[in-house]
């Protein structure tokens, strides 16, 4: 495998732009409103922008909308930099609905297939350049290889599920060290997944998705995190309001929570009591979420998305908002964060 860069080889703006919703996540946005959200974010964004991508977002719908937007816009390809997170292919669909993620994805053409492996990876390469049209992506990673192990109907069936993963970034290494990509990474939800493939693979940057939360913030993917900071691994924390939960949803990590059951009770008191100090401190919580998710060991980007134009240069302006330490020390003195998370933010 390839050596990692140093983390000054790789500049990434505070904020990237995530581009699930250009691949009708939820709903499906025409053209022309995907068009200001990429126009939006390319305009508030330092150059490069940087786009995070995948094949499984809309079943390649994602990489399509955001290639034509930005061909629309006039944007030179050197202005911005796409990563493109591989594992699924799109395939002809014969079913009512998509099958790889039924009732998330709306008005789909096609399906989407999952193919991790050295020649699978290879072919979601191809074809997310493909989608991309003028354009290309310089970062390349596996997509949610902790899902792909998941689904093994044994150990032996796991094992072999992990060797998959192994040839997919041999793969992925091939592209690095033929000038076809910059870098090579992961993106993950469970960041055990992660520091597994970290013990065999040299990665340049990595993903971690609705993990590194001011809610959720365990001392052992800290000391995670600054394991991978010491290396040199480039970290971007993506998920930082936990699915849209600490800004108000009602969906944490991307599951309806029940608001009956014991934890649905926990998270939404949570989310009070911290509601609460924000107000008293006249802290907006996106900003307290984005400010802790980037203070985390090695963050050098977090990855947000929005069907709203209007909102992104907002967001973006959130990063340098001004908060004072007692809002911090508040939070820790009622629990809501733990010692260690309370020790990233204070001045």
């Amino acid at each position: 495998m390839s050596e990692t860069p140093p983390q000054d080889s790789i500049t990434l703006p505070k904020v990237i732009f995530g581009t699930s919703g250009l691949g009708n996540l939820y709903v499906a946005l025409p053209h022309e409103e995907k068009r200001a959200i990429v126009k939006a974010y390319i305009e508030s964004s330092p150059k490069p922008a940087v786009f995070d991508s995948a094949g499984k977002y809309g079943a390649g719908q994602a990489l399509e909308s955001l290639g034509k937007c930005l061909e629309d816009l006039n944007v030179d390809p050197a202005d911005v930099l796409i990563s493109n997170k591989l594992a699924w292919v799109r395939s002809e669909l014969i079913t009512p609905e998509p099958t790889f993620e039924p009732g998330v994805w709306k008005d789909l053409k096609f399906d989407a297939v999952q193919k991790i492996s050295y020649e699978g990876i290879m072919e979601c390469y191809e074809q997310g350049n493909e989608l991309l049209g003028k354009y290309h992506s310089q970062y390349v990673s596996v997509h949610d290889p902790d899902e792909y192990w998941a689904a093994a109907t044994d150990n032996t069936d796991r094992e072999k599920r992990y060797q998959d993963v192994l040839d997919a970034y041999r793969a992925l290494t091939e592209l690095k060290t033929q000038g076809k990509a910059q870098a090579v990474g992961v993106g993950a939800k469970d960041w055990r997944s992660i520091q597994r493939i970290d013990q065999d693979v040299k990665l340049d940057w990595v993903m971690i998705a609705n993990s590194m939360t001011v809610h959720s913030h365990p001392d052992d993917l800290l000391a995670f995190m600054r394991k991978l900071r010491d290396q040199g691994t480039v970290v971007i924390n993506s998920a930082v309001f936990n699915g849209g939960f600490l800004t108000g949803g009602d969906y944490y990590n991307y599951h309806l929570i029940d608001k009956e059951s014991a934890d649905g009770q926990a998270l939404y008191t949570w989310r009070e009591r911290f509601y609460d100090v924000c107000k008293t401190h006249s802290v907006e919580p996106a900003a307290a979420c984005l400010q802790f998710g980037l203070a985390a060991p090695g963050v050098k980007s977090v990855a947000l998305s929005t069907s709203n134009p209007k909102r992104i240069p907002h967001n973006i302006a959130l990063v340098d908002a001004h908060i004072p330490e007692q809002f911090w020390q508040d939070l820790l003195d009622q629990h809501l964060i733990t010692e260690q998370g309370y020790e990233l933010v204070k001045k």
